[in-house]
């Protein structure tokens, strides 16, 4: 049985603050839905600033998810580490923890907008020190006893609910992303498919004799809608995913190594690329039996109207999970 994921960052470029409030009201019932029928996870970001409503607060949302669901773990991938104070961090974690019993998953990153830096006047040049920073005073707090932060003693409650702390995943595709999780004793997530940087990592926990592991992306990681026409879906809502694999490729460098990166400038070219694809419930049973390990639905990518981001996840729930898990 694959890990099956459901993708939310709320991205309406065209909404009102009536027809967004609707669209998180959306979100939400599909996050139940999803739990009710054992979908793995739902999966959130954090982008500041974004013309087209990207989600700025995801774990906000993540704690309306956890009040609204049972089981189902909500994973924040990922943070943009250094714009959050450290202290503030580690008690929403804390709390968040509790709230859900252990469901929530943070992966902390670095980011790679200058632009949300200064939106936050924090000192682009010193990220690298600030994620160290902040890892390390999350995994303190989370002791429960006193420590130093900042030249003052200080101390953060609650404790959180799991132990010896939440879930919490370095994320990045540099080799000092790598490095810091070592260092840490914490996993590792890549951005994208990248064996020669796990195996780094894989030396820098020995060198510094700590333990850890791994979560990876697979060669080939694609965001899925499932549909009965797949013709006929591209022709009526392919425009949303390109709008939002142009706005995720413009704020990316050539360097920024991502499982979901874009160089489409069509629909058709998208459609080709398969970042984003559509397929039918038969199609997505035989992806699975062709080793898809991870199956990521995106039903409201880039503004997809709320009915047909419905009608996806209803054919993933109804026609293709039953078979999986026969």
């Amino acid at each position: 049985m694959p890990v099956t994921v459901v993708r939310f960052n709320l991205v309406d470029p065209d909404a009102t603050p009536a027809s967004l409030s609707e669209r998180y009201k959306a979100a939400l019932e599909m996050a139940t839905y999803a739990d009710d029928r054992g979908i793995s996870t739902v999966q959130t970001e954090e982008h500041h600033g974004v013309g087209n409503n990207w989600l700025p607060s995801p774990f906000t949302f993540a704690g309306a998810v956890f009040g609204a669901t049972r089981r189902i773990a909500v994973t924040v991938s990922a943070i943009i580490g250094p714009l959050h104070d450290p202290l503030r961090l580690a008690e929403d974690i804390a709390v968040l923890d509790l709230l859900s019993g252990g469901r929530l998953v943070t992966v902390a990153g670095i980011g790679y907008r200058p632009e949300e830096y200064a939106a936050f006047d924090v000192d682009w040049k010193r990220r690298g020190k600030l994620q160290d920073e902040l890892l390390e005073t999350l995994l303190q707090a989370w002791t429960g006893e006193p420590f130093e932060f900042r030249g003052r003693t200080v101390r953060v409650t609650p404790r959180p609910y799991t132990q010896p702390h939440p879930m919490l995943l370095v994320g990045g595709s540099s080799q000092a992303a790598a490095r810091r999780a070592a260092r840490l004793g914490l996993p590792f997530f890549p951005s994208a498919h990248l064996p020669d940087l796990e195996a780094y990592y894989n030396d820098r926990l020995a060198e510094y004799g700590t333990e850890g592991w791994t979560m990876m992306p697979a060669a080939e990681t694609s965001l899925l809608h499932i549909a009965d026409d797949p013709d006929r879906t591209w022709a009526e809502h392919g425009e949303h995913f390109l709008h939002e694999a142009r706005t995720y490729a413009s704020w990316q460098s050539k360097d920024i190594r991502s499982a979901v990166k874009s160089t489409a400038t069509t629909v058709d070219e998208l459609r080709a690329e398969g970042v984003y694809r559509i397929l039918t419930p038969d199609e997505c049973v035989a992806h699975v039996q062709g080793g898809a390990a991870n199956l990521v639905l995106h039903p409201l990518s880039g503004g997809m109207p709320v009915d047909e981001g419905w009608r996806s996840l209803h054919h993933f729930c109804e026609n293709v999970l039953p078979r999986l898990k026969e």
